[in-house]
């Protein structure tokens, strides 16, 4: 009996990864309803580890669960998603304040290494590729400041953010901006200059003004999401980036 529920258990948490990894890379956009019966068709296993794996995505906020329309990946409204972008800042710049002054010489080459995988996913046009590989980049900062709440903190928010982080490479010219800052970070963080390292994460992570309304014109755009008018999102995120200024 201990042997079967270990094995439930263990299936359901890699069920919890395939689905999670389906929800970053647009299988399953904001607004999808996850349904039970199709995702155990569709990963070959019962209903009961799929149901399993919905509510650890569940308790993290990846996924929500509502009454009568089950399993749900959240569309976070646009003051809502400026408010989690501005966390996410915070948090990515007291992770690059501390990683500049803690990371040793095995963690820089790790960190270079992940730089020069974004740069072959640059040159490539590559966006999905870029995203993989931002993600390890920004992974290997958040292990840099060496301390695991932060890092636990940071990872599971830049989680809840994985499609709209995701989208934000495709917009056009997004991955060679992107790269620009990440090469002032990892000079940053070479240096050893805390400041500036903080300040470059924050300011790489933040969106507002026009970017927020790329970033939502390319989730219209990829999505099919049914979204007010462009412009007006992009006037709300310079009202709210502006009122905490």
């Amino acid at each position: 009996m201990a042997r079967s529920a270990k094995r439930n258990q263990t299936r359901s948490e890699d069920l919890r990864e395939k689905i999670d990894e389906d929800i970053a890379t647009g299988v399953f956009p904001p607004g999808s309803r996850l349904d039970e019966t199709e995702l155990a068709a569709r990963f070959g296993v019962s209903r009961t580890p799929v149901r399993e794996a919905l509510i650890q995505l569940a308790s993290t906020g990846i996924i929500e669960m509502r009454s009568r329309r089950g399993a749900i990946v959240p569309e976070l409204a646009p003051y809502r998603l400026v408010e989690m972008f501005e966390v996410m800042a915070e948090l990515e710049e007291m992770c690059g304040r501390l990683a500049a002054r803690r990371m040793s010489d095995e963690e820089h080459h790790d960190l270079v290494l992940a730089h020069h995988a974004c740069e072959v996913a640059l040159k490539d046009e590559d966006p999905d590729a870029y995203y993989q590989r931002n993600e390890i980049f920004h992974h290997v900062i958040y292990a840099g400041s060496h301390n695991s709440f932060l890092a636990d903190q940071a990872s599971m928010l830049h989680k809840r953010l994985h499609p709209y982080r995701r989208l934000q490479c495709r917009v056009r010219g997004r991955m060679r901006t992107s790269f620009a800052e990440h090469q002032r970070i990892v000079d940053a963080i070479l240096a050893g200059d805390a400041e500036l390292t903080a300040e470059s994460l924050r300011v790489h992570v933040l969106i507002q003004g026009e970017r927020f309304g790329d970033l939502m014109a390319c989730l219209q755009r990829d999505l099919g999401s049914p979204r007010p008018q462009i412009a007006a999102l992009a006037a709300l995120a310079r009202r709210a980036t502006v009122s905490h200024q």
